[in-house]
């Protein structure tokens, strides 16, 4: 290659160089950082344990008592009435304290079925049927009832829902 024909090259690219549209360059973006937060870490408060004492344990018995209910009528249009006997005062390890459970039993029947507005007394009578059925709850009762022991006090006396004199008057 001679030296001419180079120049004339270098010219041409030179030349072609200049012809090429130029384009326009963006203008150079300055980014600016936003301000940096730099937020601590959750701070996790474990509270203290709390011992907390155990409170004394107060263990109550189960009420001494036997629910009678009396029913009157006719098996489309039963009334009935109950009420709860207490036998905490008695010692049903005693005879004698077996024998005024059953009257409280048998003052309560006649009482609620008196209530009700039945007065018959024989077998089948609502005064009759809440009898039996207390009766046989109380059997139960009696067969597993622990001796009261000589720390035992004995509480007061059962209230009765019946005038009193029937004690006496219905033995």
């Amino acid at each position: 290659m001679s030296l001419p024909t180079l120049r004339w090259s270098l010219l041409g690219v030179a030349s072609l160089a200049s012809a090429a549209p130029v384009l326009a360059q963006p203008a150079p973006v300055v980014v600016q950082p936003g301000p940096v937060v730099v937020q601590p870490p959750p701070v996790v408060v474990q509270p203290a344990p709390v011992v907390v004492p155990p409170a004394p344990v107060v263990v109550q018995p189960a009420p001494e008592e036997i629910v009678i209910v009396g029913h009157y009528g006719v098996p489309d249009n039963v009334d009935s009435l109950s009420m709860a006997i207490g036998y905490a005062d008695l010692d049903l390890s005693y005879p004698g304290d077996r024998k005024i459970l059953r009257q409280r039993i048998a003052l309560t029947a006649r009482f609620l079925c008196d209530k009700l507005g039945e007065n018959d007394t024989g077998r089948g009578s609502c005064r009759d049927a809440a009898t039996q059925d207390a009766l046989r709850r109380v059997g139960t009762i009696e067969e597993h009832f622990a001796l009261r022991g000589t720390a035992w006090v004995r509480p007061a006396p059962w209230t009765p829902p019946y005038p009193v004199v029937w004690v006496e008057q219905y033995p």
